[in-house]
């Protein structure tokens, strides 16, 4: 991966929306219920299981925030009537966080509460550290409200991991880990790839101790490995793996037949190209797939070497 896959990637708001939505379109169900529906059913066929994601980060009124929480409440009454194999992830910025934590959890409850009669489940998601506090606090807020289909998303790669795990180890929470997908500084995060592989498999190993169902999201070769080296032994109600969509779907199909739970993330919806962003940035080899698609516009006839 070189620097100048790197310097692309942070340069992508600069690039044609349309461009983007193109090579972006491998992780988003589309825009509509529909496409997510479809997309759930040839997963659950594939015998994978999913999560849904109804895209909307950067919302700006309470109404905004509601109707988000609609969304998920169709996203939810669809599921059951097709006898999906799925839930729903949600992040609390989406619910309105940034505008009020009293909204936010409103808006959350009524969805767990809604999943709750579905026999759904629900993750809170993570996202930068500015929201970590309220978004534990709103886990631990839903589940003294006895609501227990309910879990939370942790960072490997922050410091203050495995402080969160003991805090939180009295609930025995539902955890996806994740490595994390947000820039922090080095006095809040491990940096290098070698520091947060290490930090994610002490995670992992403090999330077993406390008795936890842990999800490990994953594409680390690596870091999948370790995890199924952990797994031996275990019953498939103590653990799972889980996927982006569109990112190595030939190994998540290995995992599926050597008899491992393995969950795919399906956003859909209109507000794709934040996602976008976001994803492609995680990933620069695909920012210098963008220049090249984006050159060859310019250039008529130009072919990619």
């Amino acid at each position: 991966m070189s620097l100048l896959d790197h310097a692309l990637a942070w340069a992508l708001p600069a690039v044609p929306r349309a461009v983007v939505r193109r090579v972006s379109a491998r992780y988003i169900a589309g825009p509509e219920l529909a496409d997510a529906r479809r997309v759930v059913a040839e997963l659950n066929a594939e015998g994978r299981l999913a999560t849904v994601d109804v895209l909307g980060e950067e919302i700006t009124a309470a109404g905004e925030a509601e109707a988000i929480a609609q969304a998920y409440r169709d996203v939810l009454a669809a599921l059951a009537e097709d006898h999906l194999d799925a839930g729903i992830s949600v992040k609390p910025t989406a619910l309105g966080l940034k505008l009020g934590y009293d909204l936010c959890r409103r808006n959350f409850e009524t969805v767990v509460r809604d999943a709750a009669t579905l026999g759904r489940f629900v993750s809170i998601d993570m996202e930068d550290t500015t929201c970590t506090d309220d978004t534990l606090r709103l886990y631990r807020d839903l589940r003294e409200a006895e609501l227990g289909n309910v879990g939370i998303v942790l960072q490997a790669s922050l410091r203050r991991t495995r402080d969160d795990i003991r805090a939180l180890a009295d609930l025995r929470p539902s955890v996806r880990l994740c490595k994390g997908a947000y820039a922090e500084p080095a006095a809040i995060a491990f940096q290098g790839s070698e520091e947060v592989r290490a930090a994610c498999v002490t995670a992992l190993d403090a999330l077993l101790e406390a008795g936890c169902y842990v999800a490990v999201a994953t594409h680390d070769e690596w870091l999948i490995a370790r995890s199924l080296e952990r797994f031996r032994g275990l019953g498939p109600e103590r653990y799972e793996l889980q996927m982006l969509l569109g990112v190595r779907a030939e190994r998540a199909a290995e995992l599926v037949r050597d008899g491992h739970r393995l969950r795919v993330y399906v956003p859909f919806g209109s507000r794709w190209y934040e996602y976008s962003l976001r994803r492609l940035q995680e990933n620069p080899r695909m920012a210098g797939m963008i220049a090249g698609d984006v050159i060859r516009r310019a250039v008529p006839g130009l072919r990619p070497r």
